[in-house]
């Protein structure tokens, strides 16, 4: 059973049936008044005295029967020593255990009877039959008290497991992103504990990774500045006459530059997981500005997605740039549609494709191959799936019919659990045997 409020309102039913069982163990075989043998004894002795000698007549004790079951409303009867019936009156009796040397108590359908052990051997069988019998007296009663235990019951279970199951939803917000996610402390309990503990641990976390998201982003920003410095230099020197020197310097400030962006776009990501901030897209909008940009092409149907409309083009403009760097001259394609709830975006080229060790690769942070494919930071597809994950989806490299590559980006505009970059500066090249893509 996999709800635990259930499990425990049950425990409290198992408990409830035990000491019900319990119970009527004890009232039908414990020491209860009416089964005290004291009281059994006494009533033996008045009993023999009424009752004419064993010798007697059976009809004198036949008439006296009759006159104390009239009296009494009950059912009588004598039976000699040796288990014989000498006279009744009033209804049928269960018949005295034979081995039965003392007062005892006998039971039938009809409810208990009191077997009177007198000193001569006789016993006396009685019974007085009650508007109700015993027996399903006492099992309403259980039965009363069972449903009154089992309604105070539930709502004791359920307090405990509500509880737990609002901690749980913070718990999930707080993996799903809403740094700010707190809980109610309600009572002094293990609950309430484990939910000072919660909130603990979450401030924690909101704290450490607003420092790190602070420290991503001035870091990135400060990098502006040299930046802009070496690019002046870059320029200087190509002028001067150091051409090759200022190209090389060129190409590698446009390679830091991006670097940099794509460390501003991964922070921001994580401050649009802890806000929430996106709004509806027209996603075949944006791959039309982006192939157009590119001067290439974009078709299907209009899709509408709730996310971050940035993140969302700097995921098409990553996939365009890759499938330019990759098939240089070639046009790239956009496709957008609907596979069910989910958007489908496909970023085509006629590239040189990708060996089947490397479709997955590709997708890693720092993860760059040879040639064309070592410009960049190699954070372009490791940050395209970041975002598409962000909005619930993923990305995945197929080949295309024809020759080339078709990256296919599934979204769905939930968030899915933060992702993150690591924080791995060291590049990794791909292994290859044949030409091969990699990241921007």
């Amino acid at each position: 059973m996999k709800r635990l409020y259930l499990r425990i309102y049950l425990g409290f039913l198992a408990m409830l049936a035990a000491l019900l069982a319990a119970s009527s163990l004890f009232w039908w075989h414990g020491p209860g008044p009416r089964r005290d043998r004291n009281l059994l004894r006494a009533t033996s002795t008045l009993v023999e005295a009424a009752l004419p000698a064993a010798d007697a007549p059976a009809e004198d004790a036949r008439q006296l029967l009759a006159r104390l079951a009239e009296s009494l409303r009950g059912d009588l009867a004598l039976f000699d020593a040796r288990g014989h019936l000498v006279a009744s009156a009033g209804g049928p009796v269960p018949r005295p255990k034979p081995d039965e040397r003392r007062s005892h108590w006998l039971h039938d359908r009809r409810g208990p009877a009191a077997a009177l052990r007198l000193d001569d051997g006789r016993t006396v069988v009685a019974r007085f039959p009650d508007r109700e019998p015993p027996a399903l007296a006492f099992l309403a009663s259980l039965g009363f008290v069972g449903l009154a235990l089992a309604a105070a019951a539930w709502p004791v279970a359920r307090g405990v497991t509500r509880r737990l199951e609002r901690l749980e939803r913070r718990v999930e917000a707080l993996g799903a992103g809403d740094l700010a996610a707190r809980v109610d402390v309600e009572g002094q309990d293990e609950v309430a504990r484990l939910a000072r503990s919660f909130n603990r641990a979450a401030e924690r976390i909101e704290s450490l990774v607003g420092a790190q998201r602070t420290l991503l982003a001035s870091a990135s920003h400060e990098l502006r500045s040299p930046l802009a410095r070496l690019r002046v230099a870059a320029e200087l020197a190509a002028e001067r006459g150091q051409a090759e020197l200022g190209a090389a310097m060129a190409r590698d400030v446009a390679r830091l530059d991006e670097g940099v962006e794509e460390l501003l776009v991964a922070s921001r990501l994580g401050l649009l997981e802890a806000t929430g901030g996106h709004e509806d897209v027209d996603l075949l909008a944006l791959a039309a500005e982006e192939a157009a940009r590119a001067g290439g092409e974009a078709r299907g149907a209009p899709v509408a997605l709730r996310g971050d409309p940035r993140s969302l083009r700097h995921l098409l403009r990553n996939l365009v740039e890759n499938a330019r760097r990759h098939a240089p001259g070639a046009p790239v394609e956009i496709e957008v549609g609907r596979d069910g709830a989910d958007a489908l975006v496909r970023v085509l080229d006629r590239g040189p494709g990708l060996a089947p060790d490397e479709r997955e690769r590709v997708f890693e942070p720092f993860v760059r191959g040879d040639g064309a494919s070592a410009h960049g930071a190699g954070l372009g597809l490791a940050l395209v799936r970041l975002i598409a994950r962000h909005h619930g989806g993923d990305v995945r490299w197929l080949p295309r019919e024809g020759g080339g590559s078709a990256f296919e980006v599934r979204l769905s505009g939930r968030p899915a659990p933060a992702a993150s970059v690591p924080n791995d500066p060291s590049p990794t090249p791909l292994s290859r045997p044949a030409p091969a893509r990699g990241s921007p």
